[in-house]
């Protein structure tokens, strides 16, 4: 056995799956065999969410029926909205999120059984019901009536109308449903390797992934969305982004939403995000994010060789639609249960206990002496 140590387990192949992959010949990320920049332009979120879960396109009636399931399971239980309601005002959303799913294992009649049929169920109901909670958060805070889902809506036009009580114009939503189909789904990154391990141990849904939500909330993943805004926002306008971002590599500082461990040649998410974030910026007629965007992603790529990842456009494309900055990274989680939730069924299906090795680097063997004599 090898004594080699592979910090992050770095290089390492734990395990297989058939739900995405990034194709370095064609430089693009896949889900079940899909480019996703194509799942973007060609597909509404409930048909890659559908393809995720089940491994295939949906036909006219299978996303019909999926749809109805979807939306007959956004209600929240009137406890779990008076726990919202009561939760702290200052309380980070992705700490509500993950609160809020592990209350939902509290009421689900199916939270105990891991078979196939009864995992999908719980799936769905976990999807269906977390942008409920979220907007549920994100109006309570503000001391403002919770609004319920529509059921005539789609997922995306339904999270909008529950957090701002009107559905902004199509081409908003198409942006948003690109961001959620972007974010869905990225293979084994440590939120999906978190719930996997969980999910080894024969615990449920519910569980692996409020795990996965504790683990996506840290700024080296998911909260790196939230982390470009703050960047964007300390920047304050164009005229000192190009000073801004030297001055930070100068000092070796980290620039949030740069870089990435899969991607080398830059995040093949990137350009169809770019796409939509710049739409939306002339929508909203504003120039100046758009300008610190380009500037501080010229000079990161001019002078480290370092291209953004997704987080970098979605930041700012969050905050143009109305989001607070601190609801970006629970907005991933939405996106991302279909992702986790399909990881969590292939880990159940093929299980085997993840349980690695350490080497162990701390003090020699020694006695225990009384205490007189010490």
């Amino acid at each position: 056995m090898s004594d080699e140590i592979k910090k992050g387990l770095l290089g390492i192949v734990v395990d297989q799956t058939t739900v995405s992959q990034v194709m370095p010949d064609i430089n693009s990320l896949t889900y079940r065999g899909y480019a996703v920049q194509d799942l973007c332009e060609k597909c509404v979120f409930e048909e890659v969410a559908y393809l995720i879960l089940n491994g295939e396109l949906p036909n006219k009636k299978q996303l019909k029926k999926f749809v109805k399931n979807e939306r007959s399971e956004r209600k929240l239980s009137k406890q779990i909205l008076r726990d919202i309601q009561k939760m702290p005002r200052k309380a980070h959303p992705m700490d509500v999120a993950r609160t809020a799913v592990s209350l939902m294992a509290l009421e689900d009649k199916d939270v105990k059984d891991n078979s196939p049929v009864a995992n999908m169920k719980k799936a769905i109901r976990i999807f269906a019901k977390t942008p409920t909670a979220l907007s549920a958060y994100f109006r309570a805070r503000k001391g403002k009536k919770i609004i319920k889902p529509k059921k005539k809506l789609t997922f995306s036009e339904n999270f909008f109308y529950m957090c701002f009580g009107k559905v902004p114009s199509k081409e908003i939503v198409k942006a948003f449903d690109v961001s959620l189909i972007l974010y869905a789904e990225h293979s084994f990154n440590v939120s999906t390797f978190t719930a996997r391990t969980i999910t080894s141990s024969l615990s449920d849904i519910h569980g692996a992934i409020t795990g996965a939500i504790a683990s996506l909330k840290g700024p080296l993943h998911g909260g790196a969305n939230e982390e470009v805004m703050n960047m964007m926002n300390k920047i304050k306008k164009p005229e000192n982004a190009f000073k801004w971002i030297n001055n930070a590599l100068n000092k070796k500082e980290v620039v949030m939403g740069f870089g990435h461990r899969v991607y080398k040649k830059g995040d093949s998410r990137v350009p169809t995000m770019e796409k939509y974030f710049k739409k939306v910026a002339k929508i909203k007629t504003d120039k100046k994010f758009i300008k610190i965007y380009d500037i501080v992603k010229n000079v990161m790529i001019e002078r480290k060789e370092i291209h953004p990842n997704v987080d970098y456009p979605t930041g700012p494309t969050y905050h143009l639609m109305g989001f607070d900055t601190d609801f970006f990274t629970p907005i991933f989680v939405m996106a991302r249960i279909t992702g986790w939730s399909a990881h969590i069924m292939e880990q159940h299906a093929a299980n085997k206990l993840i349980r690695p090795l350490s080497k162990y680097s701390g003090a020699s063997y020694r006695k225990v002496m009384l205490l007189n004599q010490r």
